[in-house]
């Protein structure tokens, strides 16, 4: 018997399909669903991982575990999929040949050699191939069953280095805050090996915000005429001087003509974009209101489906085995984007354009197959559009502009005038999502008089660093070396969830994140610093090139962290005072009636959490119920109809309520809709 071995289940029917030509019949096993296609062979769909990554039974109490020994305690690897692990060891004892078709990077290793792992514990003399595709296509996965090679054990060992270390550093440092602070059960303080730094960029910006003095500063504009309203600015921009620039205002507000000095003309042409890596596609996609998490969560599901390339790379460079006249030719009759391949392909020869990063594993994410709106879902389509034109964008002309620049004396102040306007759109008539705003000027010539509208002064304020946006943080974080293409979007799913950072257009951090943050800065400043996790990927990447050992590394990561602990726990009750004070503040929703506090309270009896005041040992009984599920903070809002304090409520979605549950915005809250007759 022979076993192929898929990540997921969508990817082991699509497997199945494509090498059985349709043919393939499902066998229940448990709550697993596999795939027979004949000649004596099964696919068998994994979860992603099937074993965990954990600490044995007698560390599990926080309390009782001393720190310093977790750190050097075993880490076991245990069945997490209990019901696929049963199926391999099953089949096992008859299984001669197993072939590893997870998808093919450090993850997809790991993920197989788990499979292997189990499998040979039965059956040793199992031999092991791998497959490698980077889209579940008929082309690329007939392709790599006739080219089968070896399990590369390097980089499953590269993977399984990064799950240890970060359930060490994960399991100490959490420990360690929320003992010291006395956060445990469900409001424990997560601390992570890249989840810290990246919360500490978002600290330090929102810092340098606050620190941010607002400045002063002048522009005069002016609206002149020829034959149509067009706009200038004084040439020297921003002024910040007052006296200086109400001096030049007051000589020149009276002025009812100017003349044209100058005029330059030229042709500007910008270049159609690289093609996507995971970075770019995911700060595009962060551009059009999909976070990252969800945006890959999205993507993953086009390429299991055969609809797109694997989403997972750094490449910016198409390879030259990937035919990228064939794939326009599958789109030349599509009803969505036909037009466009049939542009493209009837200029002859197709010239790509390629980015700063050339890599071997994947080719950039690449539209495969077409499809239609009606069998995806709303996101999935907006997602899977952005691809395909950004695919075509990437084979598209540049985009041709005529500019002008006009300067215009007014009473010897220069005004500067700037035009543009298309001559040929080029790839942007295929990617929307980049447009040219088009500012157009009148025919004008040296010398002409021409008519000013209005002459204004407008003052301004200079304004602190804009926060980070979805796509600016994981831009910040590829360039800092802070986590992976795989591993950046849960990452900042993770300080969401942990109601470190609020907001969905930018993020913002919460009063624990700053006492958070403070306190490893004060004590222990490795852990805040990109560069020590920067390094440690470093590492990685040698055990991915068998340079190292994955053992080695996790011994030295060890002793790092044994470091980091001594130097926190000789503060450990400076810290937990700046948590507890950080915890109790953002607990607090609102001063209550009697001049206490209104906080989050969670129940010893039943565990539920509910609104109290810190005034109840003197009698203050004032208190509200929460909803059980989601974060929770504070608004700073009244509700004008019964002015009980306002919440801010995350779950699937964002929204407010009124803490007050009797108040007349809840009237309709429960209540079903009428069906319509």
């Amino acid at each position: 018997m022979k076993l192929i071995i898929a990540e997921k289940q969508i990817a082991a029917r699509r497997i199945a399909e494509i090498l059985s030509k349709g043919k393939a019949t499902t066998i229940q096993e448990k709550r697993l669903s596999i795939f027979d296609i004949g000649n004596d062979t099964l696919v068998v769909p994994l979860r992603g991982h099937i074993l965990s990554v954990d600490y044995p039974k007698q560390y599990n109490d926080w309390r009782s575990t001393n720190l310093h020994s977790l750190i050097k305690a075993p880490i076991q690897y245990t069945p997490s999929e209990k019901d696929i692990v049963a199926v391999l060891r099953k089949y096992a004892p008859k299984t001669k040949e197993v072939i590893i078709s997870t998808d093919f990077d450090t993850e997809g290793e790991s993920i197989g050699k788990e499979a292997v792992d189990i499998l040979q514990e039965k059956n040793p003399k199992i031999k092991v191939a791998r497959t490698r595709f980077s889209a579940i296509t008929t082309e690329e996965v007939d392709h790599a069953f006739n080219n089968i090679c070896e399990l590369d054990y390097n980089l499953a060992d590269s993977a399984d280095a990064r799950r240890e270390i970060d359930l060490l550093w994960g399991a100490v440092l959490t420990r360690f805050v929320s003992l010291s602070s006395g956060r445990l059960g469900h409001k424990f303080l997560s601390v992570g090996r890249v989840q810290t730094p990246t919360l500490a960029l978002i600290v330090d910006l929102e810092l340098q915000r606050q620190a941010f003095k607002k400045e002063a500063y002048w522009i005069i504009s002016a609206i002149f005429n020829k034959q149509f309203n067009f706009e200038g600015t004084h040439k020297e921009g921003k002024f910040w001087k007052e006296d200086q620039v109400k001096q030049i205002y007051e000589k020149i507000k009276d002025e009812k003509q100017g003349t044209v000095t100058k005029v330059t003309k030229s042709k500007k042409n910008l270049k159609p974009p690289v093609p996507f890596n995971t970075t770019g596609f995911l700060r595009a996609a962060a551009n059009l209101g999909l976070s990252p998490s969800r945006a890959m969560s999205i993507a993953e599901t086009l390429y299991m489906a055969g609809y797109v390339s694997y989403p997972r790379t750094d490449n910016t460079v198409y390879p030259p085995s990937l035919n990228l006249k064939k794939i326009l030719q599958k789109f030349e009759s599509h009803s969505e984007f036909g037009e466009h391949a049939k542009k493209i392909l009837s200029r002859g020869k197709i010239t790509p354009t390629k980015g700063p990063k050339k890599a071997t594993d994947h080719p950039p994410i690449t539209p495969m197959e077409p499809t239609t709106k009606s069998r995806l879902d709303a996101q999935q389509w907006k997602i899977y559009e952005l691809i395909v034109r950004r695919f075509f964008a990437t084979l598209s002309p540049k985009c041709e502009l005529n500019v002008v620049k006009v300067e215009i004396d007014v009473k010897q102040e220069l005004f500067i005038c700037n035009g543009q306007t298309l001559i040929e759109p080029g790839w942007k008539e295929v990617y929307p999502y980049s447009t040219v705003k088009e500012v157009r000027l009148p025919e004008l010539e040296k010398g002409e008089k021409i008519e000013i509208k209005q002459l204004t002064l407008t003052e301004k304020e200079t304004k602190p660093p804009a926060r980070y946006t979805p796509a600016a943080l994981i831009k910040k974080m590829e360039d800092l070396g802070l986590g992976t293409k795989s591993t950046r979007p849960e990452i900042i799913k993770k300080l969401q969830y942990r109601a470190y950072i609020q907001g969905t257009k930018n993020y913002e951090p919460t009063k624990i994140a700053f006492a958070l943050i403070e306190a490893l800065k004060k004590h222990a400043s490795d852990i805040t610093d990109p560069n020590m996790t920067a390094e440690l990927e470093k590492d990685m990447e040698k055990v991915q090139g068998g340079k190292k050992k994955k053992q080695q590394l996790v011994q030295s990561s060890q002793t790092m962290l044994s470091t980091v602990l001594d130097k926190l726990s000789s503060k450990n009750q400076e810290i937990g005072n700046s948590l507890r004070e950080a915890a109790g503040q953002t607990d607090t929703l609102a001063r209550c009636e009697c001049g206490g506090d209104l906080r989050i309270i969670r129940s010893r009896k039943t565990g539920k959490r509910f609104v109290g005041c810190t005034n109840y040992a003197k009698g203050c009984r004032h208190s509200f119920p929460l909803p059980q599920k989601g974060t929770v903070t504070q608004t700073d809002k009244i509700c004008p109809h019964c002015g009980s304090p306002v919440i801010k409520v995350r779950l699937r979605r964002v929204f407010e309520m009124c803490l007050d549950p009797h108040c007349e915005t809840k009237k309709d809250w429960g209540k079903k809709k009428k069906s319509k007759q």
